[in-house]
């Protein structure tokens, strides 16, 4: 008699564990159902599109490319304008976008945050990074460099040696790589371009580190710095998406490609390198 009540008991339990499964699946069913019915986003292209405005991480500090003009408050460069045909693009006007400062180090944790919709702000292709976000193609080649006073005695990254200063960017790429190409260089982090920019004309660092591009746009602001010898990375940028966004991903390739075949892009990047692209 035990064991009969024991097997019904059991039975019942068994009855109202699949109820309630059953009950949490067609909640979730239902869930979506109504999420598709009411006509919410199911992903971040259809939510830029809702919302008629278009977020994108750029940098504040970093000439050619994304730089604050003090004399207008307006933000200018390379990535600003790609930025401004995406959204020409998505959304059919170009001042549907919002720029929002990030940094090296901020980029990706406001990405993932939802903070912003995307990043163009010279960001390298990196494995490492590809567990973290989705790229789009690449849409600027640039390579590691370096920046030294006029008349310095490093004149490529084989002068690096034991106690000379390297000063780079948080979070960055040139950040690790100068210390695989130099280990026994001191390296001093700086939060974004400019504070490490001001720190070497202080004589705070024997030379600066980041991409080419960059550093031509540092270069131009005080001719008293060039760049040293040739680039010893290859920094291909690409425009960074949330994981997973893929109809977002397609949308910006399928841009690049059209911008690129049409010529424009030849143009912008005259426009601020000040040189026709490398083909």
């Amino acid at each position: 008699m035990l064991k009969l009540k024991n097997f019904f008991l059991f039975t019942i339990l068994s009855c109202l564990l699949i109820a309630l499964v059953g009950c949490g699946s067609a909640k979730e069913t239902s869930k979506e159902t109504a999420k598709e019915t009411s006509g919410e986003p199911k992903n971040a292209l259809e939510q830029i599109k809702k919302r008629g405005k278009l977020v994108v991480g750029v940098k504040y500090d970093t000439n050619l490319f994304g730089l604050k003009n003090p004399s207008t408050g307006k933000v200018e460069g390379f990535d600003i304008d790609i930025a401004k045909a995406l959204a020409k693009e998505i959304l059919g006007d170009e001042s549907k976008v919002e720029l929002k400062e990030v940094t090296s180090k901020t980029r990706i944790p406001m990405l993932k945050n939802g903070d912003i919709d995307m990043i163009v702000a010279t960001m390298t292709i990196t494995e490492e990074r590809k567990q973290e976000v989705d790229f789009s193609d690449v849409y600027f080649k640039a390579g590691q460099a370096l920046l030294v006073k006029k008349g310095s005695k490093i004149k490529g990254v084989n002068d690096i040696k034991k106690g000379t200063k390297v000063l780079a960017v948080k979070g960055s790429t040139s950040a690790q790589n100068i210390r695989q190409k130099a280990p026994e260089a001191t390296v001093l982090e700086f939060e974004n371009y400019s504070e490490a920019f001001q720190a070497l004309k202080a004589g705070q660092g024997d030379a600066l580190t980041t991409d080419n591009s960059i550093l031509l746009g540092m270069q131009k602001q005080d001719p008293n710095y060039v760049i040293a010898g040739d680039i010893f990375t290859d920094e291909p940028y690409g425009i960074a998406v949330k994981k997973g966004e893929t109809e977002l991903q397609k949308a910006v390739n399928d841009f690049l490609k059209k911008y690129n075949t049409s010529g424009q892009y030849d143009k912008l990047y005259e426009k601020w390198m000040g040189e026709k692209p490398k083909k």
